[in-house]
């Protein structure tokens, strides 16, 4: 039976601001759904790397791609990969009276666990057809789908939504009393990613073909 937190380990409990920290699998799912981009953390040849990737979360499992060439790919061959997922949605600066008390309000989801290489061609196909839908609600109806040299040369892992934290602020700046009265000014200027253009076509569309819905209704969160 799924519980509507997920349990806290040794990983996901902090040492400091316990209050903004939450297991709460809805906020989770929603944070991740929203953002547009991960970083995923790994140890290759001995030191850290962090790598911006695409991604989407399909119950509960995070699905990551890339090259089959990748050290990432090719690390996870045998028993997996050890990854620390992380998402951030950054909706305001805390502008205080002191400058020890600045601060952002911000959403953050971090993933712990093994990424495991999808070998199943059927699961591995719909996974990349929700990382395409990912990038836009329904765009894998409106594309010619993966050839099998691409898919040869694309891997997936799926990453399980076991030991996972949700970490967040809100609200105005935390000033001491003793500078209330002071006469510099102080609030949250609020900030919005992912806020969509105008679409750009490609210099060598075909003439006649219009903006499809999902392109221009196209938003997060």
């Amino acid at each position: 039976m799924t519980t509507s937190t997920y349990p806290p380990t040794s990983r996901t409990t902090p040492t400091r601001l316990r209050e903004r920290v939450a297991y709460d699998r809805e906020a989770v799912h929603a944070a991740l759904d929203e953002a547009v981009l991960c970083h995923v953390a790994f140890v290759a040849d001995g030191a850290p790397v962090v790598l911006p990737q695409l991604h989407v979360r399909v119950g509960e499992a995070l699905y990551l791609h890339g090259s089959t060439g990748a050290r990432a790919m090719r690390q996870s061959l045998e028993d997996g990969l050890d990854v620390c997922v992380t998402v951030t949605h950054l909706d305001g600066l805390v502008l205080a009276r002191s400058a020890f008390h600045h601060s952002a309000n911000y959403r953050c989801v971090v993933v712990h666990g093994r990424a495991v290489l999808l070998t199943d061609p059927a699961e591995k196909d719909d996974a990349l057809r929700h990382l395409v839908d990912a990038i836009a609600p329904g765009r894998s109806d409106h594309v010619r789908g993966p050839s099998r040299r691409e898919l040869a040369a694309t891997a997936v892992l799926r990453l399980d939504l076991t030991e996972v934290s949700y970490k967040s602020r809100s609200g105005p700046p935390g000033d001491d009393e003793e500078d209330l009265a002071s006469p510099w000014w102080a609030g949250v200027l609020p900030l919005r990613s992912a806020v969509p253009g105008t679409p750009e076509p490609a210099p060598d569309l075909t003439p006649g073909i219009e903006v499809p819905a999902h392109v221009s209704a196209w938003s997060r969160g």
